[in-house]
């Protein structure tokens, strides 16, 4: 038997949609979002410096004050979304009020009026979940941006929120495009579903029958151009990125173009010198006054001699002028002789590169699975299919290195330069000759992915793309601040209210985290039983809104 101080507790609400598991699920997600990538270079630090304790304590007391105060992620993002359930909570419970009275509290008058006014302006619920959530993310987005920017007198930098509000842009965007696109689909099994429960004579039961067939053909159709554009986004955005990792890394964030940095493997002299070509300050006609010795010192540590330089050619690149091939590989193959070899140079990157992916692959296929159905692990046929996904990955990540490679090989040494031998290298080795060859080659590769991953790898690359495409004093200006505000707001309230009443219009990772955070663990994530890839989330449904219930309750007791 409960004791009376128990029973005193306000109990926890069990149903998952209340704010306040909202709020609980948004913030233990923004949470673990936010601190992980911060808190994995501050403990690498301290197993690896010589600062003293008490130096790696302040380090972390003020990585948790940033993260976990009012200015952080977690605490921004779960009042947007906790905060703006609460609010579309009180907006229904306001609608929902009791026939007036004669005796009434002053306060119930004063919501009586509200209400009257609210209803004056005949929203829908849709309209008012948008403006619930539309309230709240302002507030959200201008508590992390304050949080973000202490000081309005230091030298202008770069939104540190720019990213996050590109990201739900580009998610926001999508949602809309999906539900344009599934628009007429979603209506016609909405009809199908109700000719369900009528009874049909044979001919007209055949008849839909035929016509749900041909409607699932159609969707099938769909699905495959969804996915065929999908990939055709990701060729462009990357080849956009990989270009501007070569000549404007500044327009990318630090962490993905060190990221590049470490799978392409290109020393930074060649990149400098591949800039200077571009800005016309390096060249192989006019020669570079200023900057004669900047690829010394790198021929003389991968052994070219210094003769080399007065041919501006070498026995490996017979008729073909621009810089030797061994330098332009990096001495990739020099332990096996092949260091002039443009084929051992992409075949020995692209089995590094291979080992490197299915390391990168492996937690991303086999994380989901573990999560999610972790009995599944203890079948082997599973585990077969979950590692097959991972290596199919690893070999569109391989395939994307290794096409640029010899790309860039083919164009300056091996077919291109050969047959217009009247034009010089400062072309070949320009923006817009082996580097932008290379650039448009490597996302082809996307084709090798699963259809499937197609449509996330493309939502991952575009705002990234997007915002090379800004110029840098836009991005460093205060202009900025209120335009972001004003996305940010729009981008999370259309997601959100995507999530409750057009659920099929998301897909991915907006799907399956807004699925987590609107209606719970158990609103067929972890319970769903169906085949699915094990190397891809499972996408989370919506629990049958109440008046559904209701109808299939009456329904069911109609028939007993």
């Amino acid at each position: 038997m409960a004791s009376p101080r128990r029973r005193l507790l306000p109990s926890f609400p069990e149903d998952p949609t209340h704010p306040a598991q909202v709020a609980l699920r948004t913030y233990g997600l923004a949470v673990s979002l936010s601190l992980a990538p911060a808190v994995t270079p501050l403990l690498t630090s301290v197993l690896t410096s010589n600062k003293s304790t008490k130096t790696h304590l302040k380090a972390h007391k003020r990585l948790l004050k940033r993260e976990l105060g009012l200015g952080g992620f977690a605490f921004a993002v779960t009042l947007a979304v906790g905060g703006g359930s609460t609010l579309r909570s009180l907006w229904n419970a306001l609608d929902q009020l009791p026939p007036p009275s004669d005796h009434e509290q002053p306060y119930t008058r004063v919501l009586r009026r509200l209400q009257r006014l609210l209803a004056s302006f005949d929203l829908t619920a849709t309209q008012k979940t948008f403006i619930s959530y539309c309230l709240t993310s302002s507030v959200g987005i201008f508590l992390l941006q304050s949080g973000r920017h202490r000081s309005i007198f230091s030298r202008p930098k770069p939104s540190r929120t720019l990213d996050l509000t590109l990201l739900l842009f580009v998610r926001a965007l999508d949602a809309v495009v999906q539900s344009f696109v599934f628009h007429r689909s979603s209506r016609v099994r909405d009809q199908s579903t109700k000719s369900h429960h009528t009874a049909l004579p044979p001919d007209a039961l055949r008849q839909r029958l035929l016509k749900e067939k041909h409607e699932i053909a159609q969707k099938k159709n769909r699905d495959a151009l969804t996915t065929r554009i999908d990939g055709l986004v990701f060729w462009a955005c990357s080849a956009r990125i990989m270009w501007c990792f070569f000549y404007e890394p500044t327009q990318l964030p630090r962490s993905y173009v060190r990221w590049i940095g470490a799978l392409a493997d290109v020393d930074p002299r060649l990149l400098r010198t591949l800039q200077l070509i571009r800005g016309k300050n390096w060249s192989y006609v006019n020669g570079s006054a200023n900057h004669l010795s900047i690829l010394e010192d790198y021929a003389v540590e991968l052994g070219i001699a210094n003769e080399a330089w007065a041919t501006l050619g070498v026995s490996s690149r017979p008729k073909v002028g621009g810089l030797p091939c061994e330098l332009v590989h990096g001495g990739m193959g020099s332990t096996l002789g092949l260091a002039h070899s443009c084929t051992a140079n992409s075949s020995l990157r692209a089995l590094r590169a291979l080992v490197q992916s299915i390391l990168i692959y492996l937690p991303v296929h086999f994380i989901p699975t573990f999560l999610t159905r972790p009995k599944l692990l203890l079948r082997p046929h599973r585990i077969l299919r979950t590692l097959l996904g991972s290596l199919r990955s690893a070999s569109f990540l391989s395939a994307f290195i290794t096409s640029y490679w010899y790309t860039v090989c083919l164009t300056r040494s091996l077919v291109s330069a050969r047959l217009f031998p009247s034009i010089s290298h400062d072309f070949w080795d320009g923006p817009y000759g082996c580097i932008l060859a290379g650039c448009m080659a490597c996302g082809s590769s996307i084709w090798i992915e699963n259809p499937r991953r197609r449509g996330e790898m493309a939502m991952y690359v575009i705002p990234r793309a997007l915002r090379t495409l800004l110029p840098e004093s836009f991005i460093r200006s205060r202009s900025i601040i209120a335009l972001e505000r004003l996305v940010f707001t729009l981008s999370l309230s259309s997601l959100v209210t995507a999530m409750i009443h057009r659920p099929d219009s998301l897909r991915g990772l907006s799907r399956w985290a807004l699925a987590f955070v609107i209606n719970g663990p158990n609103a067929g994530f972890w319970q769903k039983r169906r085949s699915f890839d094990p190397s891809i989330p499972v996408t989370p449904s919506i629990p049958p809104t109440p008046a559904l219930r209701d109808t299939n309750d009456t329904q069911t007791t109609s028939v007993q």
